[in-house]
């Protein structure tokens, strides 16, 4: 959170380095590997982890798709490059088409690699002992060498930045979603580092409580994020094959103006309307596979969450389209003129703040009533004395409370006065507020005037005033 806050190009070149550095350690063991095997010298491991669990199952369909999906997530991560497109630097659909060829090439040569060395080498799998990559990584190395600990070093840095690539992708795409009305649309605000920070900071938020809800166990967090990847794979290809037919109903010389992005005729918009209709069934199948397969293992929460998540979007999107036919100019006339204002003062004590609040309250209207919650006789006694000497000729109303509440006779005398008052007047509630010098002073004190500003705020025909007194 703390490096994505710092800006993309600071981010990125911190994060650089060692995603390099893994690249080069795992080719180098891969070649070495396979040049070993090649001239016969490769061995096996000596001293396998133990199996943590033995379970011997026949080959069926079910346990072939049940492989696939765990297969499958070695994809989820290539969206990273078609969500930060507009990050490249121009020509940007060229720049990102070439990073995402090569960051195929690299994965396709790992994943094959590391899977060919894996089975010649006799490698097991343990959930809770040494990992495939170290055991691959000591037979290929004959040992545990300085080549060895720079290489499992490797994964370990790599398997730690791999969570960036969230924090990469989920501030932009939810700043689109905001804009669109869709996430609240503090997310589409962005710092003075350019990046989107509060995205990032809910991120970080999201992502810590995860980890404790799920205890960091790597199997159960899996199916969270691989079956929303495969989901958005699906909508994206197929949202670009209704594109592409869009497109195959132009004429030679007609274009369509969308939300971000104007559609001209392509002669090859039947082939990729093809390829991407094509591409979201398979992801699509995937996704299913992936859902009834890992469905135990913790996919019934996405399940279940999706489309909770979905109504959520919706419901926000319908909050501010009402709020903008709420807030429309249309068919609206200017209102009159403000007739009269009635100003009240709610005051605790007689102190200077109180007095530049009356300062203010004066120099909007002469009709100003200052109010005052008892707290017992004898200190009404003393306010009244004060009030008289220091603000002659301004009426205090000291209101009775017996249980000694504070926010309740306020309000209840303030919406007494606005139902006497007339449809043109406005009654504005000017709030003396003192500002410690330091911030830290404001919790020994009970902030009643933010309070009377929250309390107040959805009165109808009340308009509230902080007046703030900077104590010297």
């Amino acid at each position: 959170m703390v490096m994505n806050l710092r800006g993309v190009k600071e981010s990125g070149a911190v994060f650089s380095l060692p995603t390099y550095f893994f690249v080069a350690m795992m080719l180098l063991v891969v070649f070495t590997g396979l040049a070993r095997y090649a001239a016969g010298t490769l061995g096996v491991v000596t001293n396998p982890p133990d199996l943590d669990t033995l379970i011997v199952q026949p080959i069926t369909l079910f346990l072939i798709l049940h492989a696939f999906s765990s297969g499958t997530t070695a994809l989820t991560g290539v969206e990273a490059i078609s969500n930060g497109v507009p990050a490249f630097k121009e020509p940007r659909s060229r720049n990102a088409s070439i990073t995402l060829l090569t960051m195929v090439v690299i994965l396709a040569t790992l994943f094959l690699g590391i899977t060919f060395l894996a089975i010649q080498t006799d490698a097991v799998p343990s959930e809770h002992g040494e990992t495939v990559i170290s055991q691959i990584t000591r037979t290929v190395l004959d040992g545990r060498g300085l080549l060895y600990l720079a290489v499992v070093s490797s994964t370990i840095l790599i398997l730690i930045l791999a969570a960036n690539t969230a924090f990469a992708d989920f501030p932009r795409l939810s700043a689109i979603q905001a804009k669109d009305g869709y996430l609240p649309r503090q997310l589409s605000y962005q710092g003075s580092r350019l990046v989107y920070s509060r995205g990032i900071v809910a991120l970080a938020a999201i992502a810590c409580l995860l980890i404790i809800i799920f205890q960091a166990n790597v199997s159960q967090l899996i199916p969270l994020y691989a079956i929303g990847v495969f989901l958005s794979f699906t909508l994206s290809q197929s949202g670009m094959a209704r594109r592409w037919r869009k497109i195959g109903r132009l004429g030679p010389d007609e274009e369509i103006v969308e939300q971000g992005s104007t559609l001209y005729p392509d002669p090859s918009w039947r082939w990729k309307m093809f390829l991407n209709g094509f591409s979201s069934v398979c992801t699509f199948i995937v996704m299913l596979i992936f859902a009834v397969t890992k469905f135990t293992d913790g996919a019934w929460i996405v399940v279940i969450i999706i489309p909770i998540l979905v109504v959520v979007f919706f419901r926000i999107n319908a909050h501010y389209r009402e709020l903008a036919a709420r807030l429309s100019l249309e068919n609206v006339h200017p209102g009159e003129p403000i007739g009269k204002q009635k100003v009240i003062l709610p005051i605790s004590g007689v102190h200077q703040g109180t007095l530049q609040a009356l300062r203010y309250a004066r120099s909007l209207t002469d009709d100003i009533t200052a109010v005052h919650v008892s707290a017992g006789e004898s200190d009404d006694r003393v306010i009244q004395s004060r009030w008289e000497i220091w603000c002659p000729g301004v009426p205090l109303v000291i209101i009775d409370s017996p249980y000694r509440e504070l926010m309740h006779p306020l309000i209840n005398y303030i919406d007494e006065i606005a139902a006497q008052g007339k449809p043109d007047e406005v009654i504005t509630v000017v709030v003396p507020e003192f500002v410690p010098r330091r911030w830290w002073h404001n919790l020994l004190h009970m902030q009643s005037a933010s309070i009377m500003r929250w309390a107040l705020i959805h009165h109808p025909g009340v308009v509230v005033v902080d007046v703030p007194y900077q104590v010297p």
